[in-house]
């Protein structure tokens, strides 16, 4: 669990392509023959991008599923929101005062 957690948050960390870009402009300033390896990077980074898009959880739902299911959560919260109030109410419980 914690390897995917370092791979994720070190995914998360290297999402932009402006240096590659940049890269590419200078080499294209200097007329290098480089140009073809970082348009490659490039080509490779933007592939890696769309597939962690594609990976992404509820990227599959459409934006009414999801406002179905957020609304569905919202509700949830405040029923149990309820519910706690609820029982609070009851002083079944001996809660000890933060002093």
């Amino acid at each position: 669990m914690a390897a995917s957690q370092t791979k994720t948050e070190k995914d998360s960390e290297d999402c932009s392509l402006l240096p590659l870009v940049h890269d590419i402009i200078k080499c294209m300033d200097k007329d290098s023959q480089d140009v073809h390896q970082e348009l490659a990077k490039l080509k490779v980074k933007i592939q890696e991008a769309r597939e962690q898009i594609s990976n992404m959880p509820g990227i599959d739902t459409s934006p009414a599923e999801q406002q179905q299911q957020l609304s569905t959560l919202r509700d949830q919260v405040r029923t149990k929101n309820q519910l706690l109030q609820k029982y609070k109410s009851l002083c079944m419980f001996d809660v000890p005062k933060a002093s």
